[in-house]
């Protein structure tokens, strides 16, 4: 019973404090960089601007409603106008953590700062890694270099056909990816590869992430499938999850978010095939009764277009989401939305890698406003907002809430 974790679960239900609304939906669009990170030097990322530079590539974005809520305020972004409406905040995130990966962004939202970066692998993976794992799944692999996921299935794709051999890579994050034809190795099979190098890499080896990405199609024309599914490192210690579902917050995940906590602080999920689908899903979640944090990763932005430099692909689907932005607000019902990101990926620069960049912070669904945010020294700051708004109790976590910036009392005024 001395485990904090478990001291969380024991105590589920026992509400805490009064919550201010009745559900609170944080949207991560996957890589939205508004650049000016302060640190980005560090990381080869000086100016680099996700948003700001994928407008610029197509001659100007058509997102009335996220103008509306404040996204021309965050960075230069050509046809959108700095402007902000009633019922909206607006700013940015700084991230502290070391490393600009999905797994350490979102762990920082909720409560965890990391000051050492997981391992990368520049040039491969070494044989004490690669070895053990080509005895367990009884066949050597093809690749073992940093690559894009759509190359290097285009170019190993026909051998893996003719040999069975998995395609296995990385790139500029801490990642180990296992890449399978749907025809050759079932997904089970790949998602049991996945589990048997998640058990295997162990520090120093301990990467992020381990993603299945199963491909499809002929030869000339393959093409990724939506089963991809990700094996992170299991968080250090409990995270705002935990903390809302121990005072009776009903927590939803959408997409990865269930991959990248492990599972862990989340009541119900589910994966998500497309941008679409995800908004789908968390439409349905909203609606649940009961007080409710939905969590939802919206990908295609990173994994299709970001790292693929593909600006035009990227702006397309900044703006199908922007359609779709009307729809989520009427289902927050009384509730908030913000809207953030967890790195950049500027996919105008010559890297497909992830970018150091600062990340929105665009609320909607608030009772005045437009309110101003300013710049948060951490992501950790939107977790404890989230609790903040939800009435739970969160100690020995990082970050700070911004809740009275969004027009609503703090909770140390509440607790008086």
């Amino acid at each position: 019973m001395g485990d904090p974790l478990h001291r969380l679960q024991a105590g589920r239900h026992e509400q805490v404090n009064v919550a201010l609304v009745p559900r609170v939906l944080v949207v991560v669009c996957d890589s939205w960089g508004v650049g000016g990170a302060p640190d980005a030097g560090e990381y080869d990322d000086e100016g680099a601007d996700t948003l700001g530079h994928t407008a610029r590539a197509v001659g100007g974005l058509r997102v009335p409603n996220l103008e509306a809520i404040g996204l021309g305020l965050l960075t230069s972004i050509e046809g959108v106008a700095p402007r902000a409406g009633p019922g909206t905040a607006h700013g940015w995130a700084i991230e502290l953590s070391a490393g600009k990966d999905t797994t350490t962004g979102h762990w920082e939202m909720m409560g965890i700062r990391l000051d050492e970066a997981f391992p990368l692998y520049p040039h491969g993976f070494p044989p004490d890694i690669v070895q053990p794992f080509e005895r367990a799944i009884g066949r050597p692999i093809l690749g073992n270099e940093p690559a894009s996921g759509t190359e290097i299935i285009a170019r190993l794709g026909e051998e893996h056909l003719a040999t069975g051999s998995p395609i296995v890579y990385t790139s500029g994050d801490s990642v180990f990816q296992i890449a399978a034809h749907k025809s050759i190795v079932p997904l089970e099979q790949l998602y049991d590869w996945c589990r048997i190098a998640r058990g295997l890499l162990v520090p120093p080896h301990r990467v992020g992430r381990v993603i299945a990405r199963p491909f499809e199609g002929a030869p000339g024309a393959f093409v990724r499938s939506p089963e991809r599914r990700d094996l992170s490192v299991p968080p250090p210690g409990p995270t705002v999850l935990d903390a809302l579902r121990a005072g009776g917050v009903h927590v939803y995940g959408v997409g990865k978010i269930q991959d990248i906590f492990d599972g862990r602080g989340i009541d119900e999920a589910a994966y998500s095939d497309s941008n679409d689908h995800g908004v789908d899903l968390t439409i349905g979640y909203l609606g649940r009764p009961g007080p409710a944090f939905v969590f939802t990763n919206l990908v295609d932005f990173d994994s299709k277009y970001g790292h693929r430099n593909d600006p035009e692909g990227y702006a397309a689907a900044v703006e199908g989401f922007d359609g779709r932005l009307p729809e989520v607000i009427e289902a927050l019902d009384g509730g908030v939305m913000v809207i953030t990101g967890d790195h950049g990926c500027d996919p105008t620069t010559p890297s497909t890698d992830h970018t150091r960049e600062r990340t929105p912070l665009l609320a909607a669904g608030l009772r005045a406003g437009p309110h101003e945010i300013g710049a948060r020294e951490g992501f950790g700051d939107l977790g404890k907002t989230v609790a903040s708004l939800l009435g739970a109790e969160v100690e020995g976590l990082h970050g700070t809430s911004f809740a009275s910036l969004l027009g609503f009392p703090d909770q140390d005024r509440r607790l008086e």
